[in-house]
């Protein structure tokens, strides 16, 4: 990343702890954030944009730049965690980008028309893993514009 760098924050929602730790050292391999935050659920995940229990301090969830979204998690799945992102008004603006080992058209099609902002099946090795985190990184923070105050 260049000298350029804004205040980046990411936000994983995923509720496998071996894919949270993966994503983690291959973040941090990449210095794509200034932060990383991850929640396990799509419950947590709203209380994290929401600020409401555990993060009810919004010094301890900063607003994201970029979430990265399961679809399959326990409580509240990723579609429908998109589905209310996408519906508010203070978070609509927010990328998201569903990162999932689901390849299914139906899943494709359906976040798609709940207003996701890419869809991306997650890589086999952690090489590719590392290697995709860099081109998402150079793709939402270098070469898109998002609106002021994005992140």
């Amino acid at each position: 990343m260049d000298s350029e760098k804004k205040n980046v924050v990411i936000l994983v929602a995923d509720d496998d702890p071996d894919d949270r730790l993966l994503m983690e050292d291959a973040l941090d391999e990449t210095h794509l954030a200034d932060a990383v935050y991850f929640v396990e659920d799509g419950e947590e995940l709203m209380d994290y944009l929401l600020h409401q229990n555990q993060y009810s301090e919004p010094a301890n969830s900063p607003r994201p730049g970029l979430i990265l979204l399961d679809l399959n998690m326990p409580k509240k799945d990723g579609r429908e965690a998109l589905k209310e992102i996408k519906s508010h008004p203070d978070f609509r603006q927010i990328p998201v980008v569903v990162f999932t080992t689901s390849k299914a058209e139906e899943d494709i099609y359906r976040t798609y028309e709940l207003g996701v902002n890419s869809f991306i099946s997650k890589p086999v090795s952690y090489d590719d893993l590392v290697d995709l985190m860099e081109k998402v990184g150079a793709y939402w923070f270098q070469t898109v514009t998002l609106p002021a105050g994005h992140g």
